[in-house]
């Protein structure tokens, strides 16, 4: 055990923390964090919504009295989801940039105003729809139609109108998760064209009397303006000669790919897998491993979000709200069940210590009072079950979800959020989802209590030594 912690020590635990400390990385990092508000005022809003509309239709019926009386509290929720969570990347982009630009050093707010320019240029100006009728239509109705369709927009053939006009962005079908990665690359692209610029001063110098909020927008626009022409040289250059719109291609060629591939079992075994390592070593695994559970699995989750909202079917079996509600209750390795153990078997006054005062915060997923005042990080008897106990909860969880027998996670619940009453709330009030928490808690329980009970063992001041 000693040799295999050495030899992560010495191969594994260097390159983690070179990505945790990578700039672009932690930008990208730092991005997600900053939307929080937005984010969790949507999923509050989408959780409300559950409760007043979507469990009362299930279990009482349409038309209900519950649904009727808060009926206004329901539209000002739509109202709430559509500035949030329905233009995630939107809101992203900009996240993106201020971070991005703060990592170089160079003005964070015209870092922001720039990625989230260079989003916006690549959106589709124009929408279509199109609608079947039950009888075709007769010639002469047709030919109306048919003959105004230049200046209408309004075209119809046999028993389909549709209709398409330029100056519309279409939301739904990019500014929420779908148009993310986009929101990325070119967050990427744009920001580091204009900090570079900055960088080297190609700017506006003003005269020292000049104002510094002058000063600071003068500077930027040379940057700027090469930052965004950039990025519309390539939207516009692929396009041409590709014959879609790029951020259409992104999302066919890059991101459904990953997304499909995040929803194989290797996939999210590899992702607790790395992640409970990096704890194991006293690094936050959550957050270095944020860049991926939130540019893909969150994508997930923001889809499903969404159609939840729009009453369609989840696409998703497995979302970043899965590892939550699911894989990790209580804290990483799910370590509220080591606390239960602690309490139940062990003989050591320090384990009983960390264990009573451990459970108060472990109970809303804050493990951090046992993590290192155990402690678990470094410690060679606890490596085991603290990766092994999440490797089986994600088993178990992922087994049950893409099996159908637990509904996929549709809401982001505030990660305090208790236990059981999260997987609830998370797949939008299958009461299957308390089922399976109980499970995955007992069987960690099983997991950590043999190393609790040989613990008991071990003198603390040999340990010490």
């Amino acid at each position: 055990m000693d040799g295999l912690t050495s030899w992560m020590e010495k191969h594994i635990l260097p390159v983690a923390a070179r990505i945790g400390s990578q700039k672009h990385l932690v930008a990208l990092r730092d991005a997600f964090i900053g939307m929080m508000p937005a984010t969790m005022a949507g999923a509050i809003a989408v959780l409300l919504n559950a409760f007043m509309r979507d469990f009362p239709n299930t279990y009482l019926g349409a038309d209900n009295a519950i649904t009727k009386f808060f009926t206004p509290v329901i539209g000002i929720n739509g109202l709430v989801w559509t500035g949030t969570l329905a233009i995630m990347a939107v809101i992203f982009s900009a996240s993106f940039g201020y971070n991005l630009a703060k990592a170089y050093n160079v003005d964070a707010l015209s870092g922001a105003l720039v990625s989230l320019a260079a989003f916006i240029m690549g959106i589709p100006q124009s929408a279509s729809l199109s609608l079947t009728l039950e009888e075709a239509l007769p010639t002469n109705v047709l030919d109306m139609i048919n003959n105004t369709s230049a200046t209408s927009g309004f075209a119809a053939d046999g028993s389909t109108i549709s209709a398409a006009g330029w100056g519309y962005f279409p939301f739904s079908a990019y500014m929420g998760g779908s148009g993310l990665f986009t929101a990325i690359i070119f967050g990427f692209l744009s920001v580091i064209i204009f900090a570079k610029l900055m960088q080297k001063n190609i700017i506006i110098k003003m005269p020292d009397s000049v104002p510094p909020a002058v000063s600071r927008a003068f500077a930027a626009i040379i940057p700027g303006i090469a930052g965004l022409y950039a990025s519309g040289l390539i939207y516009y250059v692929f396009e041409r000669f590709v014959g879609m719109p790029l951020i259409d291609w992104i999302s066919e060629s890059i991101q459904k790919p990953l997304l499909g591939l995040s929803q194989g079992y290797f996939a999210v075994f590899i992702i607790v897998l790395l992640v409970h390592v990096l704890w194991f070593f006293g690094l936050h695994g959550t957050n270095i491993m944020s860049p991926v559970l939130q540019s893909i699995y969150g994508v997930a989750m923001v889809e499903n979000t969404n159609a939840y909202q729009l009453g369609e079917a989840a696409p998703y079996k497995w979302v970043a709200g899965s590892f939550e509600a699911f894989v990790w209750p209580g804290g990483a390795g799910v370590t509220l069940m080591l606390l239960i153990a602690i309490l139940l078997f062990s003989k050591r006054a320090d384990y009983k210590t960390v264990g009573k005062l451990g459970i108060g915060p472990g109970l809303f997923n804050i493990n951090e009072p046992v993590m290192f005042g155990l402690p678990i990080v470094l410690n060679p008897l606890f490596i085991i079950p603290f990766i092994v106990a999440p490797l089986v909860t994600a088993t178990i969880a992922y087994a049950a979800t893409t099996l159908g027998l637990v509904a996929p996670v549709v809401v982001n619940v505030i990660w305090v959020m208790p236990t059981i009453i999260s997987g609830f709330l998370a797949t939008g009030g299958d009461w299957r989802a308390i089922i399976l928490t109980i499970v995955n808690l007992a069987v960690a329980l099983l997991i950590w209590a043999p190393f609790i009970i040989a613990a008991n063992k071990i003198n603390p001041a040999d340990q010490d030594n």
